[in-house]
Order: structure tokens, then sequence, then C-alpha cells
């Protein structure tokens, strides 16, 4: 008996080799049943003659019909042909086959989700430059400090393995309390952080907690789209204020009932205005007024160029209303998805909850290895690097512009940041989609400013063409070379519509 066993797992381990083994007949069999290919108490093939047409052993076989019959698709007896079995029930169409969209069943929320614009995942490969903003250069991650701290953290033998705190990892918190102050002048209580899997989760964890179906919330237009969709998700209505080169106009706001404002005043995405310091206590006297929450969106401060830093809205006083969402994404990479918050006092009871029902905590890992990077000093001087890295790259690009371009383009926005923002007034709105594509063609990839306009209000959109440019992600020649293809592309589109 041993002896046949050892033969039976020899040949399912060459079966495996071949490529067919019995996960794979049992699969193929399950569909061709559901979708009611032999019928109801149809034959199958016994397990002999089966085998052979297959070109495996007898034992996979057994091994598929002894999972259908277990699942109930068929009946086995000793000495005669598998049977489908009687209950089996045939769906007209087959398993995979897509449900038609209106046997779909979704929440409120979901059927909400549909109506957003779906935001492309994958990136038109073969490009000579893709000026897409978000994106960092893979050289400038500094990749050996960054083993060694993942390597100690995982070399720490833990007492036990277990959930971690939802706030986030304890020395993370510590090191970040530190950073804020020497950074940013934020002064905050350690319990007050909280690290999330990005900013984006902390948005999505406001918007969970601060608004209900019905409500309102003041927005910049333009603005960061995905925090409009997830605001807008929960069923709340957006108020979409006007920027100029001051970021959010304030003074709109008098008057105003709304549970929460998204700001971006450090750096207002993607246009590049800083708020004053007397819109910046407008819009707490209208938030203290209101009991509404402030978000600031403080994505990119790290970056600054002609400019100094600014202090954010958390620093200031009659601060209590402000929420304070950092991230590592513009300063080691988006692909890590650690962000962190800093939440009022008084919210920190139901934030902590709302994260550990979301997804527990944040990998433990990586806080602990950006807990050594931030703790060692490495984290801050690889900041210096990239702000120095990326000066270079955005005074080799505006440079680049004026040369292939002149005035007849122009430029919001450069102060500070990873990109910025290039006006074409010859070229009319209406043309931005040729001009994608025209770009695509010359290898190019462009991204346009108007989807970040609320769609509500369509007389706020810019009549010219408006562009994104990124550049953190790019080498120098990718920048000279990409603006020289940017160019063909726009002169091109001119003389085309010249030609109609």
């Amino acid at each position: 008996m041993v002896q046949l066993r050892k033969k039976a797992k020899h040949r399912a381990g060459k079966d495996r080799q071949q490529g067919m083994g019995a996960r794979q007949i049992y699969e193929a069999l399950r569909d061709q049943i559901a979708g009611g290919v032999y019928g109801s108490d149809g034959l199958l093939a016994s397990s002999r003659v089966l085998a052979a047409e297959l070109g495996v052993s007898r034992t996979t076989v057994t091994a598929a019909y002894e999972q259908l019959a277990a699942e109930g698709f068929i009946h086995v007896r000793h000495g005669a042909r598998p049977r489908v079995a009687a209950s089996v029930f045939f769906p007209d169409c087959s398993i995979g086959s897509p449900r038609p969209s209106s046997a779909i069943r979704l929440s409120a929320y979901g059927e909400r989700l549909t109506a957003i614009p779906p935001r492309p995942v994958k990136r038109p490969g073969n490009l000579v430059a893709d000026f897409r903003y978000g994106d960092l250069a893979p050289s400038d991650f500094p990749l050996l400090a960054w083993k060694r701290a993942v390597v100690a953290a995982i070399s720490q033998k833990p007492d036990r393995l277990t959930y971690d705190d939802p706030l986030g990892a304890r020395r993370l918190r510590i090191a970040l309390q530190g950073y804020l102050w020497r950074a940013r002048t934020l002064r905050c209580d350690l319990d007050q952080i909280i690290i999330v899997n990005g900013s984006q989760q902390g948005l999505d964890l406001c918007a969970r907690l601060l608004l209900d179906a019905g409500d309102r919330f003041v927005m910049e237009n333009p603005c960061y789209a995905m925090a409009r969709h997830i605001f807008s998700a929960t069923g709340a209505a957006p108020i979409s204020l006007p920027v100029d080169k001051d970021g959010l106009n304030t003074e709109l706001l008098a008057g105003i009932e709304a549970r929460l404002a998204y700001v971006t005043p450090s750096h207002q995405f993607p246009l590049g205005g800083v708020m004053p310091i007397g819109r910046r206590q407008q819009l707490l006297a209208w938030a203290r007024q209101s009991n509404a929450y402030v978000i600031e969106d403080d994505y990119d401060s790290e970056y600054r160029y002609d400019i100094d830093p600014v202090p954010p809205l958390h620093g200031l006083a009659d601060s209590g209303n402000v929420i304070y969402l950092g991230t590592i994404s513009k300063t080691l990479s988006p692909t890590l998805r650690i962000g962190y918050m800093v939440v009022p006092p008084e919210l920190q009871t139901v934030f902590a909850p709302a994260k550990q029902l979301t997804d527990r905590h944040t990998p433990v890992i990586e806080q602990e290895a950006l807990a050594a990077l931030l703790e060692s000093g490495v984290y801050e001087s690889h900041v210096r690097r990239a702000r120095r890295r990326n000066g270079e790259r955005r005074q080799m690009l505006l440079n680049a512009l004026a040369q292939r371009f002149g005035d007849r383009v122009v430029i919001e926005g450069a102060n500070a940041g990873l990109h910025i923002v290039a006006w074409f007034p010859d070229l009319p709105q209406t043309s931005e989609e040729a001009l994608i594509e025209g770009a695509r063609r010359l290898g190019i990839g462009v991204h346009t400013v108007s989807p970040l306009y609320d769609p509500a209000f369509p007389d706020a959109l810019p009549q010219k063409v408006g562009l994104v440019i990124g550049y953190a992600a790019l080498q120098d020649w990718g920048i000279q070379r990409g603006v020289r293809l940017l160019g063909d592309a726009v002169d091109n589109l001119c003389m085309a519509s010249r030609l109609l």
C-alpha cells in the first residue's frame, strides 16, 4: 500500500509538471457542468477513459471527481460512470459571464461610485517622456538606506506576533512628532498623530466620520479631484469656490454653511498659489463660527524653491478645527503608502476605532523602517538632496519651455512642488484631446488641467489648454527631449487648425 501511494504521488507530480493537474480538471468540468454542457443527470467519462484522453494518471482524475462530488456537482458510484447531480441549477450563462447591470444591487454609496469617472492605472508604454504628476525618479530613492532600515526592522525579534496599535507604531509617531516640529513648526500631542495608508486613506476616514448624505463641503476649484470624489461618494454636495494666485478665495465663505472645507494652502493644487496669512485667518474664523473642520492637505511642503517655508494652518492660533494631512509619497515613494494625520484632541477617540475597522493598522515593518530613517537624520538628508535635484529639474524644464515656446506659454505655480501648470493661450480648451493624442503619437504623455475643475461649473473652466507638467520622475535628457516633442505636437495642432 505504501508503494502504491508513492507511485501515485510520483505520477501526480509528473502530471503537474506537464501542466495538467486535478485542480485544472476540476475547474474545467465544473464550468462545463454549470454551463449546461452535460445537462441534468448527464454522464461524464469514466476516470480511466478521461485519464487516457488527457494523458494524466487516473489518480489525478479521481481527485478531481471527488472534489466535484464533495461540492454536489456529480454523483459517483463504484463501477459506474460519474453522473451530473439532478439538483444542479443551470443558469442561462456560464460561470464567469458578467451579470446584466440591471441585476447588480449596490448600496447608495456603491451607486454614487459608478458615477465617478475611472482613473486610469495602466500607463502607455514606449514613451520618450511622461509628464505625469506624482511619479518620482527611482534613482532618487535612498535604496541602500531603506534596505538597511527594513532588514533591521525585520531582524528585531518580537515578543509575539500580534496586531498593532491602530494609531500607528509608537516609535514612528514619536519620530514624526519631532520631525513635524523641526520641518513645519507644528506642535501636537503624540496621540493626535495617526498613521494611515497614504493621505488618500486619511481623506476617506474624514469623509466617513464627518459627512452624511445631504451635507455640504467646501472645495477649491480646481482641486485634487480624488478628494472631491471621496467626499461626494458619501452623498454630500460640493461647494466649489474659485482660486487665484493666493489660493482659495476665502471672502466667498461668508454665509456658507458646510461641514468641512478641504484646502491645500501651502501649495494650491494644481495652480500653486500660497494662501497669505489674512486668508488663513479668515478661513479659520469661518470654521470656528460654522463649527466646521478644515482639512489641510500639506502634500508637498518639502519642496520650496523661490519662497520661504510657509507655516501650516495647524500652527496658527484658533486652529482647533484643523485636521492636518501629510505624506511621504512625494519624498520617498507613493508605492510605500504611508501618510499621517494630526487630528484635534476631541477627534482622537473616533478616528482610532475608524482606522481599526478599516484595516486594523498600517503595516508595521514599513513604519519601523521609516522611524529609523527619521531618528538617524537620513530622511531629512534625503529630502534635502531630493529638493536640490528636483530644483535642478524644475529649472531645466522652465528653460526648455521658454526656449521652445517663448511667449506662447504662460507658466503658473513654479515656486514650489513637483509640477507646474503650463497654459497655451493659442490653443482653445476644446483641442485638449487632440493635443493629448498628438503628443502620444510622438511618444509624450501629457495631462490636462480641465479634469481638476468641478464639472458642475463649466464657466469656471479656462477657455485655453492647460497642462499639469510633472518633472520629478524625469532625467535631464527626458525633460529636454520631451519639451521639444511637446512643441512639435503643439505646432502640428496649430497647423491643422489653420488648414481646417
